[in-house]
């Protein structure tokens, strides 16, 4: 088979390797000086209250400082702070801050056991607090800094952008990669032709290949041909293609057999999860009561209606429950018995309504429905009656998602955003249901604590796509 490497796809190789050789760095610089912050603060305290030698002695210094460097850096890498410039400065940021948070708290304890003395729990406690906000501040403006000299030294992948004739050439797609002109420009749109190979001589002159809604067959043709270039290539994933990941290799015949088992999660993870659902849940409850209670208050002062929205919603196995919200519109705003979709300048949102969709509290009284059971802390957002059957009627794959129950958060509310898809959406749900673990979970609380830095994670419909919705018979909103 001829060979296409060429001199562009040597240099675009060499450009990724250097680009992943410069976040690891970055990251492990970030790690060295949390290590060397922490040094400082254990270092102080030996000093303080060594007694009798055994601290520093048998290497008991260098075993904390180690211990505490590899815990670091694989938070780090877990919750993506060594992401320099693959994420977004606010999420990057985010990611550093949460994973000192988490390595602080570990440490605390770390750090009794390596004393053997539980009375000096608060001490440990009370500096570990400093070091973590010193940490996230100190830390966190490095990283700003290497997020935007990574932006001068790695220029952004050059893309070609082939289009199916059934396309608009200046979709949500393109669009979505013209949002990140530091990571990607494309160059060049083509109408993808009958004749595929006639594109290989184009492909060599960009990092990579965008492909738009193209058909099976030329969109595989086109697969095997970056490939065989050793050329980096996008395209978006039909629900098929991620129904069948995650599939195990069968090496017992002559031929290459994968299996996809389908036994949906294991009752004994889901027995954990229901636990952790119960306990976390009904102690953010204790926790957050005192903003529950200014919340309410204020909901009832601004205009004397109701404090919670309830709307009935689908969860697991089509179960219907209502799901509870603090109002953050007018009364009766959806008066004529229709659902409007949330603009994003929506006069029907209160003054109290803007505050707490802002800081995202509007959701809390959701964490009785998951108490209650009707909810999870993590699992597919749970829709409208109305939105599930319309969504069906043009996806009948759209109650795959009715096999965990549903979230306060998750998979699509993370990485999606508020004016999502359907479509989109539901792929990301069903990455979650088919890569289901309590791991998995676990990176999904951290990560919706990121999302909260985001302002685009709750951008509101347009107002074309609002009038688009609203002249549907079945118009539909998207929370």
């Amino acid at each position: 088979m001829k060979s296409f490497n060429d001199n562009n796809s040597k240099s675009t190789r060499k450009k990724a390797h250097n680009k992943y050789l410069l976040r690891f760095g970055f990251g492990l610089l970030n790690t060295l000086v949390g290590t060397c912050m922490f040094y400082i603060v254990w270092f102080k305290f030996v000093v303080d209250h060594n007694q009798t030698g055994h601290l520093t002695g048998q290497g008991n210094l260098g075993m904390a400082v180690g211990i505490y460097f590899v815990l670091l850096a694989i938070i780090m890498q877990w919750m993506g702070a060594y992401k320099v410039g693959f994420s977004r400065r606010m999420n990057l940021i985010a990611s550093v801050v949460l994973s000192f948070l988490l390595v602080d708290f570990i440490e605390t304890f770390i750090s009794l056991a390596i004393v053997g003395q539980f009375r000096w729990y608060w001490l440990f406690f009370g500096e570990y607090v400093i070091l973590f906000l010193a940490q996230s501040v100190v830390v966190g403006l490095i990283a700003g800094f290497e997020l935007n000299l990574y932006r001068k030294i790695i220029p952004p992948l050059t893309l070609i952008e082939i289009y199916g004739d059934k396309a608009d050439p200046t979709n949500s797609l393109f669009e979505k990669f013209r949002i990140l002109p530091y990571k990607y420009d494309i160059q060049k749109q083509v109408l993808c032709p009958d004749d595929i190979t006639g594109l290989i001589a184009e492909f060599k002159n960009y990092d990579a290949v965008l492909v738009n809604d193209l058909p099976d067959e030329q969109e595989n043709t086109l697969i095997k041909i970056c490939f065989q270039m050793d050329k980096r290539i996008y395209y978006v994933p039909k629900i098929s293609d991620v129904l069948k990941s995650h599939s195990d290799y069968i090496n017992l015949f002559d031929t290459p057999v994968y299996l996809k088992r389908n036994n949906g999660v294991p009752k004994i993870e889901l027995f954990f999860k229901r636990f952790f659902d119960i306990f976390f849940s009904g102690l953010a409850l204790v926790v957050l009561s005192p903003i529950f209670a200014v919340v309410a208050i204020a909901i009832k002062a601004e205009d004397g209606g109701p404090v919670f929205y309830k709307q009935e919603r689908v969860t697991i196995g089509g179960r219907r429950f209502w799901i509870l919200k603090f109002r953050s519109m007018i009364v009766d705003a959806e008066k004529d018995g229709r659902s409007h979709p949330a603009g994003e300048k929506d006069d029907r949102i209160t003054k109290v309504g803007h505050v707490i969709r802002t800081i995202r509290v509007d959701e809390i009284p959701q964490l009785i429905n998951i108490v209650k059971g009707d909810m999870s802390i993590i699992g597919p957002r749970p829709e409208r009656v109305e939105h599930v059957e319309k969504y069906t009627a043009e996806i009948p794959e759209f109650k795959f998602r009715e096999k965990m129950r549903g979230g306060l958060s998750g998979y699509a509310q993370v990485y999606g955003k508020y004016n999502t898809t359907a479509l989109d959406k539901l792929k990301m749900d069903l990455i979650y249901i088919n890569n289901y673990s309590l791991l998995l979970d676990v990176q999904l609380v951290f990560e919706t604590f990121k999302i909260l830095f985001q302002k685009e994670s709750t951008e509101g419909f347009s107002e074309e796509a609002q009038k688009k919705i609203m002249n549907s018979p079945n118009n539909f909103d998207e929370k």
